[in-house]
C-alpha cells in the first residue's frame, strides 16, 4: 500500500500510533516509487490537489450507443456549478497530439484463479490494440492482498507481454480501492497525457484501507478516467440469478459508480467473448473522445467540490454526453 495513502487515512491518529502503522507498512511492502509531492489537506481529511485548468475527455454517443464524430468546439457547452465556462482548447482524435497513458490493473485474488489466464490474454490483446507506437504508454499491475506494479509505463509490447504472462500466483483478498488510490497518486498524477485506468475484477473490495470515496476523489483530481470490467459471472457458466450486463448487487453498483463518476463506463461480462468485447469497446472509445480544456471562472481554489456538466448545443438533444462529474480545486499558494 502507498505510504501516502496510509498517511491520508490515519492523519488523526497520535504520532506514536502513526509511526507504528508506518513501520508495519514498510516492513510488509515491497519498495515503492518515490512519492509525489504531498498535496494539501482540507479540514475533513480529504486530500486535494492543485488545478488551474480543467481537462475533460468527452465521449458522445447516439441513441444506439455509436460514437459520434465530427463535432466542433461550438457544439459543446461546459458548466461548472451551473456557471458557463469558456473553452480554451478543443480537439478530436484526428487532431489530438496528446499521448495516451493507460494503466491495466487485474484482480488476482483467490476467486480469479480459474479466470486469470484468459484475463491475461484479453488484457494483452487490448494493450496491443490501444497503443500507438512511439506515442502512447501502458503500465500493468495487479491487486489482491497487495497492490503491485508489474510493468511501468512503456510502449514496448515485449516488456508488457512478459509482465502479463509472468503473473501466476493469486492472493486471498481484494484491495480494489487501494489499487485505484495508489496508481492514481503514484503514476497517473504525473503522466503527461490523457490518463486512463482499466480495472478487471470479479468482486467487491475486501481488504483496502482506502474507501470508495477516496478512490473516486483521487481519480477525479488526477484527471483519470476509469473503466471497470466485472468478471463475476464466470466464463464457463453464469452465476444463478445474474446475467451478463446486469447490475444486480452492491459490488456491481460500486464498479458502476467508480466508472461513471470519472467519465468511464462499467462492463459486466458473462463469458470470454463478452470480456473481449468490453476491451474492444474501451479501445474504440479512447480513440473517439473529444478533449476540452478550460480555465475555471471561479478562482476561489478552496477545495470545495465543483460539479461539471457538459451539454450539447441546440439541435443535438438526441445525443448523450459522458465525462467526469466534478473535481476539488485548491490554490497552489495554500
Amino acid at each position: 500500500m502507498s505510504s501516502r495513502l496510509v498517511s491520508h487515512l490515519f492523519c488523526k491518529l497520535s504520532l506514536a500510533t502513526l509511526l507504528a502503522v508506518a513501520a508495519v507498512s514498510v516492513s510488509a511492502q515491497k519498495p515503492k516509487p518515490s512519492p509525489s509531492p504531498t498535496p494539501n489537506e482540507d479540514t475533513q481529511g480529504s486530500i486535494i490537489t492543485n488545478i488551474r485548468r480543467v481537462r475533460l475527455p468527452i465521449t458522445v454517443v447516439d441513441k444506439k450507443g455509436a460514437f459520434v464524430p465530427g463535432l466542433t468546439k461550438e457544439d459543446f457547452i461546459i458548466l461548472e456549478d451551473k456557471v458557463p465556462q469558456q473553452i480554451e482548447t478543443f480537439s478530436d482524435e484526428i487532431s489530438q497530439n496528446m499521448p495516451l497513458f493507460v494503466g491495466v490493473l487485474i484482480d488476482t485474488s483467490a476467486s480469479t484463479a480459474g479466470k486469470l489466464k484468459f484475463q491475461q490474454e484479453s488484457a494483452m490483446n487490448f494493450i496491443q490494440t490501444v497503443i500507438k507506437p512511439r506515442k502512447d504508454r501502458v503500465l500493468y499491475g495487479t491487486f489482491d492482498d497487495e497492490v503491485k506494479l508489474r510493468q511501468d509505463f512503456t510502449n514496448q509490447l515485449d516488456l508488457l507481454d512478459r509482465a502479463v504472462s509472468a503473473t501466476k500466483q493469486t492472493g486471498t483478498h481484494t484491495s480494489l480501492y487501494d489499487a485505484v488510490w495508489q496508481f492514481c497518486d503514484e503514476k497517473m498524477r504525473s503522466a503527461p497525457g490523457r490518463r486512463v485506468l482499466v480495472l478487471v475484477t470479479d468482486g467487491g473490495d475486501t481488504f483496502s484501507r482506502a474507501t470508495l470515496r477516496d478512490a473516486i476523489d483521487i481519480a477525479q483530481r488526477t484527471e483519470t478516467t476509469i473503466f471497470t470490467i466485472s468478471t463475476k459471472a464466470g466464463f464457463l457458466s453464469t452465476v444463478p440469478g445474474v446475467e451478463a450486463g446486469q447490475v444486480s448487487n452492491a459490488d456491481d453498483r460500486v464498479l458502476q459508480n467508480i466508472a461513471e463518476e470519472t467519465g468511464g463506463i462499467a462492463f459486466f461480462t458473462g463469458d470470454m467473448l463478452s470480456l473481449e468485447r468490453s476491451f474492444t469497446k474501451i479501445s474504440k472509445e479512447l480513440r473517439a473522445q473529444y478533449l476540452v480544456t478550460y480555465n475555471p471562472v471561479n478562482k476561489n481554489y478552496n477545495g470545495t467540490f465543483r460539479k461539471i456538466d457538459v451539454k450539447l448545443a441546440q439541435g443535438r438533444g438526441d445525443l448523450k454526453v459522458r465525462t467526469k462529474r466534478g473535481y476539488k480545486p485548491v490554490s497552489e499558494s495554500q
